[in-house]
């Protein structure tokens, strides 16, 4: 059985940890090990960074939990390729690039910058809706 090699948008890593839904759902696959996820540094950075941020009034001890408990999940790729995609957002250009080192089948993402996309070279860019329809 091939397992899906996955990229989770900050969004998309934000709302499973937080909210609950769709993204939690993708995520628990990637907890029963159904599913790879992969991230990059300048991914972890950005998750780190919003994480922390005042309006989910997080101690800074539930951030760091929280972190650790994710860097067990993802597979850290050091993507070796810049891409100048997405002009109107250039962070969301990390995203493509950490998908591009880590092989990676499908994007899964909130973004519209990113979603307007739908494919980067061979990769589908999905809604976690969109994946785990297709996914089962």
């Amino acid at each position: 059985m091939n397992v899906s090699r996955v990229v989770l948008d900050t969004n998309v890593l934000i709302s499973a940890v937080l909210f609950g839904g769709k993204p939690r759902d993708l995520f628990r696959l990637i907890i029963q090990g159904r599913i790879d996820a992969f991230t990059s540094p300048a991914l972890d950075r950005e998750f780190r960074d919003v994480l922390s941020r005042p309006k989910f009034k997080l101690t800074a001890e539930k951030c760091f939990l929280i972190y650790k408990e994710i860097e067990t999940l993802m597979m850290m790729v050091f993507p070796k390729t810049t891409v100048e995609v997405v002009r109107s957002d250039p962070d969301d250009n990390a995203v493509l690039e950490c998908a591009l080192e880590a092989c990676a089948d499908h994007i899964v993402t909130g973004d519209p910058h990113l979603l307007d996309l739908a494919e980067f070279k061979d990769i589908m860019i999905v809604t976690p809706t969109v994946f785990l329809k297709n996914f089962r």
